[in-house]
């Protein structure tokens, strides 16, 4: 059996990870343990992470602040990422409407895979947080097509 360790690594990827450097990303999670492992993940390629600890303090920043990539954790309190995410895919005075979103999530059905679709989520990666495939889908997002509503316009 072959070691595939090294198609994990940065430098093998089909992706210039130089290219994730000034990103400006918000990450939301109610698990300060899981918010802190994503912030470090992201810093570590010069990204500029901003945090929220939940649905409503994220609705509040995305009204102030210009985002390349949201990232919201699917089970929180009050309001789950889900709802989050369609809240502002359907708010017209905020300029994130479009921004490509991943949902990180310890729910792993297929069903929450295309409900997260469904909702104006991008990509889907679970916890516990695989750095190189939060990565990727950061890269797939990025280089992909302008999104409207959630949907890649191609």
């Amino acid at each position: 059996m072959s070691n595939n360790s090294e198609q994990l690594h940065p430098q093998n990827a089909t992706y210039s990870y130089n290219s994730l450097e000034g990103l400006h990303i918000l990450v939301v999670d109610d698990n300060a343990d899981s918010l802190f492992l994503t912030t470090c993940v992201l810093e570590s390629y010069g990204i500029q992470v901003t945090t929220a600890t939940s649905a409503s303090e994220a609705l509040e920043i995305v009204k102030a602040l210009k985002f390349d990539i949201l990232i919201f954790d699917i089970a929180m309190p009050d309001m789950d990422g889900f709802t989050l995410v369609n809240q502002i895919r359907n708010n017209i005075v905020t300029e994130n409407q479009h921004i490509p979103a991943i949902a990180l999530t310890a729910l792993g059905s297929e069903e929450d895979y295309n409900m997260a679709l469904k909702s104006g989520f991008q990509g889907y990666v679970n916890k516990p947080l695989d750095p190189n495939l939060l990565t990727e889908e950061i890269l797939k997002l990025i280089e992909s097509p302008v999104v409207e509503n959630g949907v890649n316009s191609h």
